[in-house]
């Protein structure tokens, strides 16, 4: 009896001395069974062949909190193979799951795929979709929302309500035709043409939103086009920008807000309008002609009168007054994004440059076929991904720096193929300089990692340009426009954390492509380029499952800092 009671006293007192331990609690998962097939569609009215996800178009909507691990597992009973890619998620220690042709092979039909990934000190709008062919032009894209923990602070009164709208432009052709058509035309130029504009709302199951006069909502809005700018506005109310992908912004106060092809962005709205009734929501085509709209209701409780009248006009300004408002973004320096330091709390402006980069996108034609290059060189998609060459050495694959820092100062040059790929080294802080000489905007999106656009200018870029540069306040993205004829510099750093410069995860390749479908590297004919990183440390702690299908790749443990400076003729 007496040991047994000292075998208690033990357990209590070990007890007393283990609980005020700090204990490293795992965070929270989340499980996703996703499959993905074709159904009948019919957005504009008319049946038609689309991509579902669990039945669905679009695909569910995703949210989750800052450090949840999400797990989806995909089951492809599609025909042809695909990748899902998380538009604006970091892949910090997975980078394999970043669902682009360079990091994954793809999942073949009636196969499956688990995707492994953490929300690792994020929050923010986000979305996700198909990245290979033209599978999104039918759909095979949702949203995904990361919310912030309980212990982090916003810099505003919590909403009422949260509104997610996704806006495309559309096309009634199937997308198996389009992309044969953008396989074999040889010196034809091929206009990729929409044929309408279409806007989800929110849980995808009506078009209008049911809201309380005197309260406030948050709208998040991304475009999820293939290839074109939209403008969104509300009926005689303000948009109050609070985020864009991520980052809390200086809270100014627009009428409409230009969204380029794959941004997100999020908005205070508050129903604060005269009359009880109902408002039209509004996304428009921006540089187009006929324009074209899609359009919801937001509608105030106890309203009678339904939506009437001529649409709200979109702004007069053209890319004058596009520029002009990406530059009025600022980075809200005081407010906490998932970390509990400040966002400003970094300092960018205080890195040296180490290398400078232009990068011109043009359009050529490479024995007889139109195609589309960064410095003369057109990427082709390698068979193997460039992650697995990298990490295993499989030689021929790429070859480092082939694409020039600069383009020919001969424009006439005969472009080549080729995959594109710069060499850096750890803790670069690279400038690049996106030149667009051409007459249709452009939009650049970086996979896995955020930058600073530091100014938008019209005219070449000189070294005198970096005096007009915003190094205070320059808020991070992960996708950029580039007008014509406007120069767009961008700072951009390859840590997962703006407010937190410390050693991160890392993948040692990471992307640049142009976000327009018919220019992406899965149609052979793309402007894109790639990154490798010198001296990765490779990891094996969490190395990527084995499969047939999978890659197997470290990710790396580094830190980088890039600066990007976009700027077009």
């Amino acid at each position: 009896m007496d040991g047994l009671l000292l075998l208690c006293c033990m357990g209590i007192i070990i007890i007393i001395i283990i609980s005020p331990m700090p204990m490293k609690a795992e965070d929270p998962y989340r499980f996703y069974n996703w499959v993905v097939e074709y159904g009948t569609i019919s957005p504009l009215g008319v049946n038609q062949t689309g991509i579902l996800i669990n039945g669905q178009f679009p695909g569910p909507e995703v949210n989750v909190v800052t450090n949840d691990n999400v797990i989806v597992n995909v089951f492809n009973h599609l025909d042809e193979p695909i990748l899902f890619t998380w538009n604006g998620i970091k892949q910090r220690r997975s980078s394999w799951t970043d669902g682009v042709p360079g990091t994954n092979c793809p999942i073949l039909p009636n196969t499956n795929w688990t995707y492994n990934m953490q929300m690792k000190d994020q929050i923010g709008t986000y979305t996700y979709f198909l990245s290979t062919k033209l599978q999104r032009a039918v759909g095979g894209y949702g949203a995904l929302n990361i919310g912030r923990r309980s212990v982090i602070p916003i810099p505003y009164a919590e909403p009422s309500a949260n509104f997610t709208i996704l806006v495309s432009d559309w096309w009634t052709t199937d997308h198996k035709v389009s992309c044969k058509s953008q396989q074999n035309y040889s010196h034809k130029i091929f206009v990729f043409n929409y044929d309408s504009f279409i806007l989800h709302v929110s849980s995808f199951t009506y078009s209008s939103f049911y809201s309380l006069a005197g309260k406030t909502y948050m709208f998040r809005v991304s475009n999820m086009g293939m290839t074109t700018s939209i403008n969104f506005r509300i009926q005689d109310h303000n948009l109050q920008l609070v985020e864009v992908e991520g980052a809390h912004t200086v809270q100014d106060v627009y009428d409409s807000f230009d969204i380029h092809v794959g941004q997100s962005v999020a908005f205070l709205v508050t129903l604060n309008a005269t009359n009880v009734k109902d408002y039209y929501v509004v996304a428009s085509s921006r540089f187009e002609s006929p324009v074209l709209n899609a359009t919801a209701t937001l509608h105030y409780n106890g309203s009678t009168m339904k939506v009437s009248g001529p649409l709200p006009n979109p702004p007069n300004g053209q890319y004058p007054w596009s520029m002009n408002q990406a530059k009025s973004i600022r980075w809200n320096l005081t407010a906490h994004a998932a970390r509990p330091n400040p966002q400003g709390s970094f300092h960018y402006e205080t890195i040296p440059i180490t290398r400078t980069l232009v990068l011109a996108n043009s359009k050529e034609n490479i024995n007889g076929t139109t195609r589309y290059a960064i410095n003369k060189v057109s990427y082709v998609d390698p068979l193997t991904p460039l992650k697995l060459a990298d990490w295993k050495n499989i030689s021929g694959v790429f070859k480092l720096n082939e694409i020039k820092d600069i383009p020919p100062t001969n424009t006439s040059k005969t472009a080549i193929r080729g995959v594109g790929v710069f060499g850096l080294q750890l803790h670069d802080f690279v400038e690049i300089i996106f030149q667009n000489s051409e007459d249709t905007l452009q939009s650049y999106h970086l996979d896995g990692q955020d930058f600073w656009p530091v100014g938008y200018e019209m005219g070449m870029w000189t070294n005198t340009s970096r005096q007009k540069y915003n190094l205070v306040d320059a808020t991070t993205r992960y996708t950029v426009q580039c007008s014509t004829p406007y120069l767009l510099p961008t700072l951009m750093p390859t840590t997962s954390d703006a407010a937190a410069p410390q050693p991160l995860p890392m993948p040692c390749p990471c992307h640049y492509h142009l976000n327009h479908c018919h220019r992406q590297a899965l149609l052979r004919r793309c402007s894109a380029t790639a990154v490798k990183i010198h001296h990765c440390r490779g990891d094996f702690s969490t190395s990527p499952p084995t499969s047939p299908f999978s890659v197997i790749f470290a990710h790396t443990n580094i830190k980088i800092y890039t600066v990007i400076v976009a700027v077009s003729h």
